[in-house]
């Protein structure tokens, strides 16, 4: 979730905009809004700024030089707070990044805040609210609920899947290896030196290769690239659904003062239909000859997920194994335990399969890490309380929207007392070698959220995000390129990815005869 304003505004609008904040500042600047507590409430609201008459703190938000997510974070830091309270427009938005009071919203009060917030984003992502994920608490979130927990992400369905999901694991080794080899003669099956793969492209198209298998049952929309790699469509397709992930719930003044709503100020609503053309620009074809094919009698029973529905995003899987790829390039001896695990657990004959995961705890927790670590996202998809209630002895208004932390639950030093912003995978090992798992009921870091608006993909989002880190070691040894002798742990200014895709030395580490998976 990123918040941009001010940066996409044409010099004119800006103008004008600040001219109008100006004016409303000269009228009010000796009445600041008192604090929403009614004299026959006990509690008071979460500490916070003092709000503004109908614009709240939109000023003091949108001229600083940070980010919402950051500007939030500062200001909680400042407060000394682990809960705040900030008013825009008229919603009061509360921010937390403590799991002891994460839990309270997520778990000890769940119905409460069980709704999502109307914004344009979700509006037009959702096709008008008819997905699961964003749709209001109601009647139409409770039959997309039953119909995708039932016949699209039920254990049975995973099982079915399982051959479509390794091909493309099979898919993303053959295009690795591909790589490797890919400045040298291709009759020469001893590369001694590797060759430069960048894991981004790697990640992300694999993670799109399942999604597309499972849904439609093919890998690409057109012919594809060379050695399974991704073609200009597969390319364009990625791109576009991390431009709806960036823009969803991406701080945007209209939805705060929605008299604003039609003006398009951050220019927010003509990226995401301009990306939904894309998507739909592939999708639409292959609906509705399904449909045809159906209504025709020409198909009669499921081949994959589109005869079920489903929408699937392809973020949390490659940027956590981009990251953590990048984490163990920096420290060599994560990358050699990790190896040593695939092969205890595997060993060098063949390849990792999905019924090896239940042993790779040191993989999970290496992937597990990078999720506390280096979140997607700076919060979570927002929750709205459906009625007043009281969290941590703090008034909660109906109507709040709640935003939960991802990267200071996962940084928050009470409970991560050991270097909490050091990759250390171990912290995620038990004494007992009980299971490792990417799900955190307690909410000490944000993978899969809880509840009744946690994802109800665990399972296929955590196979997929260890399949593809398993498989990368597995498969290939790992180095920096040769003009780098550390990578650059950077996040990029506008999301929380790398700054720059990761690309490194990957050599073929089996033998020749295990990377021949057709």
């Amino acid at each position: 979730m990123q918040y941009t304003f001010f940066s996409q505004l044409s010099p004119l609008i800006l103008s004008y905009f600040k001219l109008l904040l100006r004016a409303i500042f000269t009228l009010i600047e000796t009445l600041k809004y008192p604090p929403f507590t009614p004299k026959s409430q006990k509690h008071k609201l979460p500490p916070g700024p003092k709000p503004w008459p109908i614009i709240g703190s939109l000023p003091e938000m949108l001229s600083n030089k940070l980010s919402a997510p950051k500007w939030i974070y500062k200001l909680m830091k400042d407060l000394d707070t682990e809960i705040a309270c900030v008013r825009l427009g008229n919603v009061h938005v509360i921010a937390v990044n403590s799991p002891t009071i994460a839990c309270e919203f997520l778990k000890k009060q769940d119905d409460v805040f069980a709704s999502r917030p109307i914004s344009v984003s979700s509006y037009l992502c959702s096709g008008g609210y008819l997905t699961t994920a964003l749709v209001p608490m109601g009647e139409q979130w409770r039959k997309m609920k039953k119909m995708i927990t039932k016949d699209v992400l039920s254990p049975t369905k995973h099982r079915w899947l399982h051959a479509k999901r390794m091909e493309e694991a099979d898919n993303l080794v053959r295009y690795v290896y591909s790589q490797c080899n890919a400045t040298h003669n291709s009759n020469d099956h001893k590369n001694d030196e590797g060759g430069l793969v960048n894991v981004r492209i790697a990640a992300q198209q694999y993670c799109g290769n399942v999604i597309r298998k499972m849904i439609f049952n093919q890998r690409y929309f057109g012919e594809g690239g060379k050695n399974g790699g991704p073609g200009n469509e597969e390319i364009e397709h990625v791109e576009a659904h991390f431009t709806l992930l960036k823009y969803l719930y991406a701080f945007s003044v209209c939805d705060y003062i929605p008299w604003l709503r039609g003006l398009d100020l951050d220019g927010h609503q003509k990226k995401l239909k301009d990306a939904l053309r894309i998507i739909n620009k592939y999708h639409d074809s292959i609906v509705e000859g399904r449909m045809k094919q159906w209504k025709e009698g020409k198909k009669t029973e499921a081949e994959d997920l589109l005869d079920e529905l489903i929408f699937a995003t392809v973020d949390n899987p490659s940027n956590a194994v981009e990251w953590a790829m990048a984490e163990m390039l920096n420290q060599p001896q994560l990358l050699e335990r990790a190896t040593q695990e695939l092969e205890q657990v595997v060993g060098n004959d063949r390849m990792v399969q999905e019924s090896d995961i239940p042993k790779l705890n040191y993989i999970k927790a290496c992937a597990r890490e990078a999720l506390r670590l280096h979140p997607m996202a700076p919060f979570n998809v927002p929750r709205v309380s459906l009625s007043d209630a009281v969290v941590s002895n703090y008034f909660i208004p109906k109507g709040s929207h709640v935003l939960l932390s991802r990267q200071q639950l996962g940084r928050n030093p009470k409970v991560w007392k050991d270097d909490p912003h050091v990759f250390k995978p171990e912290r995620h090992l038990r004494d007992d070698g009980s299971d490792v798992y990417l799900s955190e009921p307690d909410l000490r870091l944000l993978s899969f959220s809880t509840g009744k608006r946690g994802c109800p993909g665990v399972v296929l989002g955590s196979t997929i995000t260890v399949m593809l880190l398993a498989r990368l070691i597995h498969g290939f040894s790992w180095r920096a390129p040769p003009d780098r002798t550390k990578i650059e742990l950077v996040e990029s200014e506008t999301d929380l990815l790398l700054a720059e895709p990761l690309v490194a030395i990957a050599k073929p580490r089996l033998p020749h005869e295990g990377y021949l998976l057709d």
